[in-house]
């Protein structure tokens, strides 16, 4: 299963943009990409993406294609590090607030311009998982 880039894109980009007003101008404003992460986790269906395939000009199929397990797997750390940033917000720790949610928009920013960072984390970890196993077979 795949998801076009440019919806990829646009949903990086409500991350960063509602990240950026959570941290300049209220944390409240997290609440948005944390519902729609938790949403997007539970149905597998991400609702930025659904309404902005209308928009699409070309077929699905005739953009570059983004793995949708690498997607919910990004969207997985993205949707943790926010509900710390408002859990830190609730409990009066906006030290935490602002770690959680600098770490969240720099690597909605990075993704934008082309280097995901929860790809680099999920390869890692699965080559990690590929040498556990095979050495255990040893």
């Amino acid at each position: 299963m795949s998801i076009p880039k440019p919806l990829v894109q646009l949903n990086q980009a409500f991350i960063l943009f509602t990240v950026l007003i959570g941290i300049f101008v209220h944390p409240f404003v997290l609440v948005l990409p944390f519902v729609t992460g938790v949403i997007t986790l539970i149905t597998k269906k991400n609702p930025i993406i659904l309404l902005g395939k209308p928009f699409l000009r070309k077929p699905a199929t005739a953009y570059p294609p983004e793995d949708k397990a690498q997607q919910l797997f990004n969207q997985w750390i993205a949707t943790i590090c926010i509900g710390l940033a408002l859990i830190s917000f609730s409990i009066g720790m906006n030290w935490l607030l602002y770690f959680f949610s600098v770490i969240v928009a720099v690597a909605s920013g990075l993704a934008l311009a082309g280097y995901c960072i929860g790809c680099t984390i999920r390869y890692r970890y699965m080559m990690w998982k590929y040498k556990q196993k095979t050495n255990h077979q040893s």
